[in-house]
């Protein structure tokens, strides 16, 4: 396959990129098709890696309304609705509605998913339903599994025992909820238990941290100096973080150092965060979402995730992730020319550290040949018109291609 006259991240200078054994060959100017070879003509537009969710619920996703809605637009009651929901789980159930939300995120352009798996559940539904879905779409996409326990390790009689079964079973990462433990104690005690199992089992770790609006929240200080103390360097991640925009200045100065010494990954949902928080203010009203600006400038790794669509976290959502990085330039004050068109990032390269497959991602002759082309010069303009993703291509092959549609205007 070659495709023609692309720009490769926001470079400003066309080339030609050649796929030869699912591999990148060659990339340079004016390339030579070769006899039967494939020819995509990019006609000026942009080539990126493929766009990586680093945070999804897959096993709740399309279940808005069901068993009811909720009206409240909090955190408490959505997980209230899901304790519902959960009486309700089949494996046919579970990986019926990831399959379609996987079309769906396809389409727009991701190829590498972390998703979060309730394992509340005594029969771990959600996470058997996941592992046998991960297998058959493997050639397609690739999935990470987050045994996540939605009610708590210490709180939940098995949450430890269940724990143990699911990394047993096969779940890539060790989650973990310690802001919903009963106290604050049980929750650092909850993060150190789990960064033990995580060392035990050689697991990745991505907790959902401090995922309120409450000042006094701690737990992500605690996660980050475990994670120095015990030089898990670049495995750890904190998801949410949200009560970060809540703490004085001075505090999260401190805060800082010690996220970049740790070298842990932080995952912002702008969009989720954005409906969720600020529910207890009247006004002023807080925006919900961490420090996204801050922490980058500090030069800790962040990335994006949709964290739910049409379900009782979000009813709105349809797996593209342009609607994540809007939300966040806008809600962050990111406004500049340069850190829009830099703002792919958060949704490429950055999420790409988050889940530990950097080596082996990005546009480069050796690299798979995975990578999307969005019908825009630029990422600027990508962001701005919500331009579709025309070709999802994976180790050289075709999984998604939209023809954009054609719009006729007739005024007077």
């Amino acid at each position: 396959m070659l495709i023609k006259n692309v720009h490769i991240d926001n470079q400003k200078e066309l080339n030609d990129v050649r796929i030869e054994e699912g591999k990148f060959a060659e990339i340079g100017k004016n390339l030579t098709s070769k006899r039967e070879e494939k020819v995509i003509e990019g006609k000026g537009c942009l080539l990126l890696p493929p766009f990586v969710e680093s945070h999804i619920h897959l096993d709740t996703l399309l279940t808005a309304g069901q068993p009811r809605w909720n009206e409240s637009g909090t955190l408490f009651e959505g997980i209230q609705i899901l304790g519902e929901r959960r009486k309700q789980l089949t494996v046919k159930d579970v990986q019926e509605r990831a399959k379609k939300s996987i079309k769906l995120m396809v389409a727009h352009g991701i190829q590498y998913i972390r998703s979060h798996v309730d394992i509340t559940d005594p029969q771990l539904i959600s996470l058997q339903a996941l592992l046998a879905l991960k297998e058959e779409l493997k050639d397609q996409v690739t999935i990470q599994l987050v045994a996540f326990p939605q009610d708590g390790i210490l709180s939940s009689q098995r949450g430890k025992e269940l724990m143990i079964q699911a990394i047993k079973e096969g779940a890539d990462v060790v989650g973990g909820i310690p802001h919903m433990e009963f106290t604050t104690e049980d929750g650092w005690q909850s993060v150190h238990y789990l960064m033990d199992l995580a060392e035990k089992y050689d697991r990745l770790v991505d907790m959902h941290c401090d995922e309120i609006d409450d000042p006094a929240a701690r737990n992500l200080e605690v996660l980050a100096a475990d994670t120095w103390k015990r030089r898990l360097y670049g495995r750890v991640t904190a998801s949410h973080t949200t009560a970060m925009g809540s703490y004085n200045n001075a505090y999260a100065s401190k805060l800082l150092r010690l996220l970049r010494l740790s070298n842990i990954n932080i995952v912002a949902n702008p969009l989720v965060n954005v409906h969720l928080g600020g529910r207890f203010d009247s006004y002023p009203k807080r925006r919900g979402v961490t420090r996204i600006k801050d922490l980058t400038a500090a030069q800790v790794n962040v990335s994006f995730g949709e964290d739910d669509m049409f379900d009782p976290m979000n009813p709105l959502g349809d797996g593209n992730l342009l609607d994540a990085v809007s939300m966040a330039v806008y809600l962050e004050h990111m406004m500049g020319y340069h850190q829009i068109q830099n703002a792919y990032k958060f949704i490429t390269y950055n999420g790409a550290k988050t889940l530990n497959i950097g080596e082996n991602y990005g546009i480069k002759v050796g690299n798979d040949a995975n990578c999307i082309l969005l019908h825009a010069p630029d990422f600027f303009t990508a962001l701005n018109k919500h331009v579709e993703v025309l070709y999802n291509i994976r180790q050289g092959k075709i999984i998604s291609q939209t023809i954009p549609a054609q719009t006729k205007v007739k005024l007077n």
